[in-house]
């Protein structure tokens, strides 16, 4: 594939931008009396406003140009296909196949995988409601009251998010909790209440190998083991792997392991047996909704025109902002609590699966990828950052997502929510400009000279890109709806930067670096081959290990 920026479509791309580059948002909006017509699209519960952008009709038209001229309905059907489309490491990525769509008939030798992806759906599902009925217990008879969910990455991040996001749909009376990081205060905090006696522990990992959640698993097995009867320890745990034979290895019983297959993705993989956790958090119902919001989104990221197709359209004002606008940041801004972990789940999905600087074909980018994806839930965050959005010396994209309608009853506090976020979408886009600062200072008493010493503070530029997501409630389908959409903007944004967005590199080389430093720190391993500010960090360590906790 050519260079993006050599091709045909990115220089006409390069040339309109220098049309609008002294236009403001503002401005945009006066020129087209019919904006709206062309910048608004629904599809699978989700409406998406693009108005908000510096773009235009023409600018749309010109991305257009640039998806097909690299070819982005051909990699689509790749994808679906089963074809390698993970091309450093030789993988399909057929996740929406996990949703029983686009890709269900993909046969990778032996046969459509769409079979067997509903019989290991089936499989775990079941168990779900089994916990649920108490058809399943641990040995003691006690149904389960508390579900434990080990993992890390992809295996961790998809089913925590939806679970927090969801827990208004928790009618099971199951508290789930999640444990993922390798600092034992994350795993100790987990276990506080708890009885061993009515704890389930999910264990996810697709290789079955990863440090962090083998770690916990085990300091788990040896929670459990100093008060039950070793051979009731089983029951107490479930496995979700891509090897089978390694959860045997640890001591879980064939019947509560729930495979999934090397095409699944970490971050792609919540719709999985990964989501295990989550059916037992929402119930398998719930599961099931969450499954055919993101199907529907399936449906039409794969048939929708470009000019319509929700997922390319958010991919392609992404990359007009990165690439034209020089945005370096993008702030993720959800006005619901409930989505509190999403900023974090974008940042790996996003920035695990774009943030690379080589092409396909091992040749350097030649433009910039992923922006760095940050943010925070509601109001919170107007109190921090915000300041920085509206007035810092940089510009950053924003998405502000907002459910209309609350899932509790408190009406007057989605109220206020829901203003702030229509607030801060049109604040941020149309800013406040000289002459609406001094009517606004005039009205408040201020004398001529306090308002020219104020006049520039209480000036907004604004001209910050927005696009604003929208959905009536938050439930299971809408949010896998949301989630797929996110999933199918990375994956095309992907296709045009023509990068790999279904490898992670950079996070194994900090595996390596890291098994050579515990070597280092509690074994025999030497200390050469670590640069001098790395060695005075490896001994430091060794001292405080050595030495006696203070306080004693």
């Amino acid at each position: 594939m050519a260079d993006l920026t050599k091709t045909e479509a990115w220089a006409a791309l390069t040339a309109h931008e220098k049309t609008l580059s002294r236009m403001h948002i503002r401005d945009l909006f006066a020129a087209d009396p019919r904006r709206l017509d062309w910048s608004i699209t629904e599809a699978a519960g989700l409406t998406l406003d693009i108005s908000k952008n510096r773009i235009t009709g023409e600018t749309l038209k010109l991305l257009v140009d640039l998806a097909n001229a690299r070819d982005v309905a051909g990699w689509r059907g790749r994808m679906a296909a089963g074809e390698s489309v993970n091309t450093s490491e030789g993988r399909a990525a057929l996740h929406m196949a996990l949703r029983g769509t686009c890709g269900r008939d993909a046969d990778l030798g032996a046969g459509p995988v769409g079979p067997t992806v509903k019989e290991a759906l089936k499989r775990f599902l079941d168990f779900a409601r089994g916990v649920h009925d108490g058809s399943i217990t641990g040995p003691s008879g006690k149904r389960f009251e508390t579900v434990i969910h080990i993992g890390i990455g992809g295996s961790d991040l998809g089913p925590r998010l939806v679970a927090d996001a969801l827990r208004a749909h928790n009618k099971n009376g199951i508290s789930v909790r999640f444990v993922a990081n390798i600092d034992a205060s994350e795993l100790l905090h987990a276990l506080e209440g708890t009885d061993p006696e009515t704890t389930l522990f999910v264990v996810a990992s697709k290789t079955f190998t990863t440090q962090e959640t083998i770690e916990n698993a085990k300091s788990a097995r040896t929670w459990l083991e100093a008060v039950l009867p070793k051979a009731d320890v089983p029951a107490h745990f479930a496995g979700v792997t891509a090897n089978t034979d390694a959860a045997r290895v640890f001591g879980i019983a064939d019947a509560q392991i729930f495979p999934f297959w090397d095409w699944v993705g970490g971050r792609f993989s919540v719709w999985s047996s990964v989501g295990l956790s989550l059916a037992l958090a929402i119930g398998a119902d719930g599961f099931e909704d969450f499954l055919a919001g993101a199907a529907q989104m399936d449906e039409h990221f794969c048939t929708a025109p470009f000019e319509q197709n929700m997922p390319v359209l958010l991919a392609l004002v992404g990359l007009w902002n990165r690439n034209f606008l020089e945005c370096s940041a993008h702030a993720v801004l959800p006005y619901d609590h409930g989505l509190s972990l999403l900023p974090s789940y974008l940042q790996q999905l996003e920035m695990e699966s774009n943030g690379k600087s080589v092409q396909r074909d091992g040749a350097p980018v030649d433009a910039p990828t992923s922006p760095a994806v940050w943010g925070v839930a509601g109001t919170t965050g107007q109190h921090a950052f915000y300041q920085w959005l509206h007035q810092g010396t940089d510009i950053a994209s924003s998405d502000v997502i907002l459910p209309l309608k609350p899932h509790h009853h408190l009406t007057g506090h989605h109220d206020i929510l829901t203003a702030h976020a229509i607030a801060q979408a049109e604040a941020l886009a149309f800013g406040r400009n000289a002459e609406e600062t001094k009517v606004e200072l005039a009205a408040e008493g201020l004398s001529g000279a306090q308002i020219q010493n104020l006049l520039r503070h209480r000036t907004f530029p604004g001209n910050r890109p927005v696009s604003v997501l929208t959905m009536e409630r938050l439930t299971p389908k809408t949010l896998g709806a949301l989630l797929a959409l996110y999933e199918h903007k990375v994956f095309t944004q992907g296709i045009l930067w023509n990068i790999n967005s279904f490898d992670q590199w950079g996070v194994e080389l900090g595996k390596t670096v890291a098994g050579r430093a515990l070597e280092a720190l509690v074994g025999e391993g030497r200390l050469e081959g670590f640069d001098a500010s790395t060695r005075r960090l490896i001994e430091a360590a060794r001292i405080a290990r050595s030495s006696k906790p203070s306080g004693t």
